[in-house]
């Protein structure tokens, strides 16, 4: 439950001879993440701000700071392909839908943990080459910091967040094995996907 009540702020040594630009792009994904952790901050901790107006914020840091097509691509995985293109449209806004009200029901719960960024490596697996990690803890007033790394993509002259990954869990993955499972029940169809989430979202509005 710790874990999952911080996702949404939810939203590394460089090595030596490293090249300026990339001392630069590291830079960049760095103040990146302590941005968007300052920002989450700020509204968490507007005690005063109305509840939909932090449903707003949430939503507008959301869609600015994660690859949301990518992302919502990722986590409905091989189903992807058996989508129509009307289904595929539909999901995207669903999952929007879907993750800034799953979460915005958390804002609530902030005691005064602080997101504390540390340093940025590049991915090593041969596909991710160009993403940069972005290490950070979610540090509370009591009790053991949460380790949270941010998988950061450039799209031209911006960072977009592609995943969060708490205490080495990836949330993309996480996700995605829980649509899989949804649609599995559903006899292989994504509609048995888009069910459940027409549900979700429509039990938050």
């Amino acid at each position: 439950m710790f874990l999952r009540r911080f996702v949404p702020l939810a939203l590394l040594g460089l090595l030596l001879g490293a090249s300026g630009a990339a001392r630069a792009d590291d830079e960049g994904a760095t103040d990146f993440i302590q941005t968007l952790g300052d920002e989450f901050v700020a509204v968490l901790a507007d005690k005063e701000l109305p509840a939909e107006r932090r449903l707003e914020e949430f939503r507008r840091l959301f869609i600015e700071s994660f690859d949301v097509a990518t992302i919502s691509r990722f986590a409905l995985g091989r189903y992807w392909g058996r989508a129509s293109k009307s289904q595929r449209q539909e999901y995207g806004r669903l999952f929007s839908d879907y993750i800034v009200n799953t979460y915005s029901a958390r804002l609530g719960q902030y005691s005064g943990e602080k997101v504390v960024v540390g340093e940025t490596r590049n991915d090593r697996k041969r596909d991710r080459k160009r993403d940069r990690i972005v290490a950070s803890k979610i540090v509370p007033p009591e009790g053991k910091p949460v380790r949270l790394d941010w998988r950061l993509r450039r799209r031209g002259e911006d960072f977009k967040i592609v995943d969060v990954i708490i205490e080495g869990v990836s949330m993309a993955i996480t996700q995605r094995d829980a649509f899989a499972s949804v649609i599995r029940r559903g006899g292989g169809k994504v509609e048995s996907l888009l069910q459940e989430l027409r549900s979700k979202v429509r039990g938050k509005q």
